[in-house]
């Protein structure tokens, strides 16, 4: 993760070609589509949640929402899409509902190791000693990260063998990265981890 990679050619590298491609005005104003119609999708949802309860009981025209976890959602649906063009929450499958639960989990736990200082970052020759758990829980989201990022990898390479040419206007960030790291390797790093990495920090 470039974020918080230490400085030298790795960081250079993958800062020069974010700031060049992935982080530009450019980029940003052509995925406004992205931010637009997902506002709206959302403002459906709410109205469509609204419309079925009316029908269900005329005796209010009032419906309590989660306000907590409408914006969460709107939130994560927006960044999902204009990162790996993945839409979780909303209109979905009993599958999609799944890998959503799995996906935000994942996130969450990461959040909350981040902050984590263990025994061994302290005092290094206590490292083997995992007191509180927090060594295993960190290895364990970093293979469920992995696995969910290399899912999304592994879409996006699919369609690419389908042929699936995709516009400018609507590559998400993945895309992106496919098209400038394929193949490549930088200080050691195949463009797979970096791909993965970088979408991580996106997120």
């Amino acid at each position: 993760m470039f974020g918080i990679a230490p400085y030298g050619p790795y960081w250079r590298e993958i800062r020069k070609i974010t700031t060049i491609e992935v982080f530009t005005n450019c980029r940003v104003e052509q995925q406004q589509h992205v931010r637009v119609s997902e506002v709206r999708a959302s403002i459906k949802e709410l109205f469509d949640v609204w419309s079925s309860k009316k029908n269900e009981s005329c005796l209010s025209n009032y419906v309590l929402v989660n306000m907590d976890q409408w914006f969460t959602h709107l939130t994560f649906n927006t960044v999902l899409r204009m990162v790996v063009g993945k839409r979780y929450f909303g209109v979905k499958t009993i599958e999609e509902e799944e890998k959503a639960q799995r996906c935000v989990k994942a996130l969450k736990e990461l959040m909350q190791l981040f902050g984590i200082v263990t025994v061994g970052d302290v005092i290094p020759c206590l490292k083997f000693f995992d007191f509180g758990g927090y060594v295993k829980a960190m290895k364990e989201t970093s293979k469920e990260l992995d696995k969910i990022l290399d899912e999304w990898l592994k879409e996006h390479r699919h369609k690419r063998i389908l042929g699936e040419n995709v516009d400018r206007q609507d590559q998400d960030i993945m895309d992106v990265l496919i098209s400038l790291l394929d193949r490549r390797t930088i200080e050691g790093f195949d463009s797979d981890t970096i791909i993965k990495a970088t979408v991580l920090v996106c997120m």
